[in-house]
């Protein structure tokens, strides 16, 4: 008995000792937790809250971005400084139409300023899921009238869409596809862009001309300009282009890369139709279908990407055969042979064949080697299956030369001249185009025969 009510008497002041420490420990926890949070400020825990944001205004925004990533805490502070007035009115600078600051080159300080505030606002959301940092940076973002599609009343003499699209690159940069999907639908629902696009693509060319210019300004500027790998540029590319069928995606694609008016800087629907163009009105289009071809653009067959360069050949109507064939040649060797291997399996050897003799005259007109065009035709030669239906596409690659030189010297005999006699001028450049071109024929099949005896 002695023994058992010393045991129960040693034991119940312990029990009551374990609970007090738990209620310590908690205690401890509070304290240990509120230290911590003033130690990760580090000596700025001192300072009033106000001070803290005063001492902000004196450093760069790279600077302030580098202090973000000290601790959560400070991390919390600068979100919050952020969100101030006094932080917008430092952070969002909006001189986007003053593109001749002092000191500086033409707007490239304040593009320099957006890159940095991206890497500070990537830094400062880093622990948020991907859906809250994009409502975060939209709510500060939001009061920027020159960041969006319709905002700017000026958007050809206006570097807001610039800014937005260098800051958007910073932000997402190492972002895997699944979050840059996220964003892509998070910019479609902020610009309302397919409905936008839906507008123009299926109305008359040039119908909506400032909406096709302003969809044209904030996919280059926002979505694609930007972009150091090509594969990135493939991945945006393809987001703007693929919820649309093949012939909205010509259209689309001639909108974004299309010549436009040094003017006005609406697109110009005519120009591959009224007349021959250069290589300046071409190049947008031929690095587009050359960046969908390439094999970062996972999304797209070679099939896919040729269906739509023959769509493109027909926007807003059929173009001239001088253009397509100049947009084949910068477009590159293999996109130009793999859309002409196409024709002669489907047995289109005459047109085929016409093909053929403008890429000799794009090459004669823009002073490329005609051996290129020779080498060109013996690769598509291979293409038939039987000797007859080579020895077919032959007779008609000599028969287009023949029929394009009457039709040129009629329009020259005709006498309608113009101020620049370009009828003259095409059948001098065709006549030359031939020589060269069976000039080459003759040095390759001199060279076979002498390699064969």
């Amino acid at each position: 008995m002695t023994s058992t009510a010393g045991t129960s008497y040693t034991l119940i002041p312990n029990q009551k000792y374990r609970r007090s420490n738990r209620r310590s420990r908690q205690r401890c926890n509070i304290l240990d937790t509120d230290s911590q949070s003033l130690s990760a400020l580090g000596y700025f825990k001192t300072l009033p809250l106000e001070i803290f944001q005063m001492v902000l205004n004196y450093l760069s925004v790279k600077d302030i971005s580098m202090l973000s990533m000290v601790s959560k805490t400070i991390s919390n502070r600068l979100i919050n400084y952020i969100s101030t007035p006094s932080g917008n009115r430092r952070l969002l600078l909006q001189d986007f139409h003053n593109l001749e600051l002092p000191g500086k080159r033409e707007g490239s300080y304040i593009l320099e300023h957006y890159k940095s505030l991206g890497l500070l606002l990537k830094r400062c959301t880093l622990l948020l899921p991907t859906k809250d940092r994009l409502k975060y940076i939209h709510k500060i973002l939001s009061e920027v009238s020159c960041f969006k599609l319709n905002g700017c009343p000026s958007p050809l003499h206006c570097l807001g869409l610039q800014c937005y699209g260098v800051f958007l690159q910073i932000l997402t940069a190492g972002w895997d596809e699944l979050e840059c999907h996220r964003v892509f639908n998070f910019l479609c629902e902020l610009s309302n862009l397919p409905r936008k696009v839906q507008t123009v693509v299926s109305s008359k060319p040039g119908s909506a001309r400032k909406l096709e210019l302003r969809i044209r300004l904030y996919c280059r500027s926002v979505l694609l300009n930007h972009w150091i790998h090509r594969s990135d540029s493939a991945f945006w590319l393809t987001r703007i282009l693929k919820p649309w069928p093949m012939v909205n995606q010509a259209r689309l694609l001639y909108i974004i890369f299309g010549p436009v008016s040094s003017l006005n800087g609406h697109v110009v629907w005519q120009k591959m139709i009224e007349g021959p163009t250069d290589e300046t009105s071409l190049k947008g289009l031929a690095d587009a279908i050359k960046l969908l071809y390439d094999t970062e653009a996972r999304e797209w067959t070679a099939d896919d990407v040729i269906s739509l360069v023959d769509e493109l050949s027909v926007v807003p109507r059929e173009w001239l055969m001088e253009n397509n064939a100049r947009l084949l040649i910068l477009s590159g060797n293999n996109i130009c042979f793999t859309f002409m291997a196409s024709k002669a399996v489907n047995g289109r050897a005459a047109e085929l064949a016409r093909l053929m003799v403008f890429l000799a005259l794009v090459c004669e007109k823009d002073l490329y080697c005609m051996d290129w065009t020779v080498k060109m035709m013996q690769k598509v030669c291979k293409v038939f299956s039987t000797p007859g239906e080579r020895n077919n596409f032959l007779q008609c690659v000599e028969n287009a030369f023949a029929h394009m030189v009457m039709d040129m010297l009629q329009a020259v005999l005709s006498g309608d001249r113009d101020e620049e006699d370009s009828s003259f001028l095409n059948l001098f450049h065709l006549v030359n185009a031939q020589a060269n071109f069976h000039k080459e024929i003759l040095y390759l099949t001199m060279r076979s025969n002498s390699n064969t005896v």
